[in-house]
C-alpha cells in the first residue's frame, strides 16, 4: 500500500488544512470542496486526511462497517443476524475512498456478484464504493468533470444517507452516510449548483508566491519521494498531536455554546449576501462551533465567524455581473458591515 504524505508536513495552504481539520471534528458540516491551481497539493492534503482520523468501532465482518452503538441504522446483513447472538466489535481506520472519474455506476452503487451468480447460481449483492465510504469520506478528484448521471446519484445518496439499488432481480437498501470531499481546477469546468450546495465548506488554493515557502515545499516533497517511510516516521509525532487535538475537539464539541447574538450575526450575514435557503446558516453554526472546539474554547466568538464565514459562504453566493470581486472578499466585506452595525 502506497504511503501518503503526512498531513502535518503540509505547508503553505493554511485555509485548506484548517477546513479539513474542522470537518474532521464535525463531519455534519458537510464536507470540503477544494478548488484551485494544478500542483498546489489539493489531492495530497485530502489523501493525508486518513492520518488525522482516529479508528472507529464497527461490527466485525460487516461489509458496510455498521456502528454497533446504532442498531437502528444497521444494514441488511446485520439486521438478518440472530438478535440473540453476541455482536463482535472491532476497531478499523476511517475509510477515505477515491471515486475515479471513469468509474461505472455499478462500481459506485454496487451490483450483482457475477462470480457467485455464474458459479453457484446465487444472487448476492456486491457492495460498491458508496458502501465502502459509509461512516468515512468519499473523495472525488476533478469533481467538476464528473459525469452528470453520477452527480445525480451522489446528490440523492448524500441527501438521504441511503443507497437504493434495484437491478438484475435485486432490491438492496443500505446506509451510505459519508463526508463528500472534492477537488478540481475551476478553469476546466464548473460544478452543478445542486452538487455545489452539498459541500459545507469551499476552499480556494493558489500557487504560493513567497520564494522561501516555495523552496520549503519542494524540499519536503523531494524528501518524501526519496524515502517515504523515513519521512513519515519523522513527522509521526506531529501527526499524532494533530489527531489527539481532533479527538479532544470532538469530545469538547457538545459543550461548545453559540449564543443568540452570534446566531443573529450569522443570519444577518447570510441575509445580506442573499444566500438561498437556510443551509448556509446551519453550516456556519456547525463550522464555528467545530473551530471553537478545535481551539479549546467553549464559546463561539466573532473571531471564529471571521475565520469560517468565507469558507462556508463563498460558494453559495449568487453571481453579480456588475461586481467581479472575489467571492471570499465579498463575504469579508459584508461581514465587516454586519459586525460594525
Amino acid at each position: 500500500m502506497a504511503l501518503t504524505f503526512p498531513f502535518a508536513a503540509i505547508v503553505g495552504q493554511d485555509e485548506m488544512t484548517l477546513a479539513i481539520q474542522v470537518v474532521a471534528v464535525d463531519p455534519s458540516i458537510g464536507g470540503v470542496l477544494v478548488l484551485g491551481d494544478r500542483g498546489t497539493g489539493k489531492s495530497t492534503a485530502v489523501r493525508a486526511l486518513a492520518d488525522l482520523l482516529p479508528p472507529i468501532q464497527v461490527v466485525k465482518g460487516c461489509p458496510y462497517r455498521c456502528d454497533p452503538g446504532q442498531p437502528a441504522q444497521a444494514c441488511p446483513v446485520c439486521q438478518a443476524k440472530d438478535p440473540k447472538a453476541k455482536t463482535v466489535v472491532e476497531r478499523q481506520a476511517v475509510a477515505v475512498v477515491d471515486l475515479p472519474l471513469g468509474a461505472t455506476e455499478d462500481r459506485v452503487v454496487g451490483a450483482l456478484d457475477l462470480e457467485k451468480a455464474l458459479s453457484q447460481g446465487i444472487k448476492q449483492f456486491s457492495p460498491g464504493l458508496l458502501a465502502q465510504a459509509h461512516r468515512g469520506f468519499l473523495y472525488i478528484d476533478e469533481v467538476n468533470l464528473l459525469d452528470d448521471h453520477l452527480v445525480d446519484l451522489l446528490i440523492d445518496v448524500a441527501a438521504s444517507g441511503e443507497n437504493l439499488v434495484e437491478r438484475e432481480g435485486l432490491s438492496v437498501r443500505h446506509p451510505a452516510r459519508f463526508v463528500l470531499v472534492g477537488s478540481g481546477n475551476p478553469e476546466e469546468g464548473e460544478l452543478r449548483p445542486q452538487l455545489l450546495d452539498r459541500f459545507g465548506l469551499s476552499v480556494q488554493v493558489r500557487t504560493p508566491q513567497d520564494l522561501a515557502l516555495r523552496v520549503e515545499i519542494i524540499k519536503r516533497r523531494d524528501a518524501f519521494e526519496r524515502d517515504p517511510s523515513a519521512f513519515k516516521a519523522h513527522w509521526h509525532k506531529d501527526n499524532q498531536k494533530l489527531q489527539k487535538r481532533i479527538v479532544k475537539a470532538r469530545e469538547r464539541l457538545a459543550q461548545v455554546t453559540v449564543n443568540d447574538d452570534m446566531l443573529m450575526l450569522c443570519a444577518r450575514l447570510c441575509q445580506q449576501l442573499g444566500t438561498d435557503g437556510l443551509r448556509a446558516e446551519l453550516t456556519l453554526l456547525r463550522a464555528t462551533r467545530a473551530l471553537a472546539a478545535l481551539q479549546g474554547q467553549l464559546t463561539v466568538e466573532a473571531q471564529h465567524l471571521q475565520s469560517m464565514a468565507p469558507l462556508a459562504l463563498r460558494h453559495r453566493l449568487r453571481r453579480n455581473p456588475l461586481d467581479d470581486t472575489d467571492s471570499g472578499t465579498r463575504v469579508q466585506r459584508s461581514l465587516q458591515d454586519v459586525l460594525a452595525a
